[in-house]
């Protein structure tokens, strides 16, 4: 059996504070949609991306993201 998808929660909405979308994704580097992706968890960041998001709060990625565990 194929293992599941892991279950990603993330504070990015809560740490930005009057941070807008496109400012953030400005900062990281990537699109306003990819930000709203990865808020709205519809989309996984890659590890870079992660540690990215993670320095333009000045916080550790697992303060930002968080790995929830599968049930099975």
């Amino acid at each position: 059996m194929p293992p599941q998808p892991l279950t990603i929660r993330n504070t990015i909405r809560a740490r930005a504070d009057d941070m807008t979308q496109q400012e953030l994704a400005d900062r990281v580097g990537v699109s306003r949609q990819t930000i709203n992706a990865i808020e709205g968890a519809k989309h996984s960041p890659s590890l870079e991306v992660a540690f990215r998001i993670a320095r333009v709060f000045s916080e550790r990625v697992d303060d930002v993201f968080e790995c929830l565990p599968n049930n099975r």
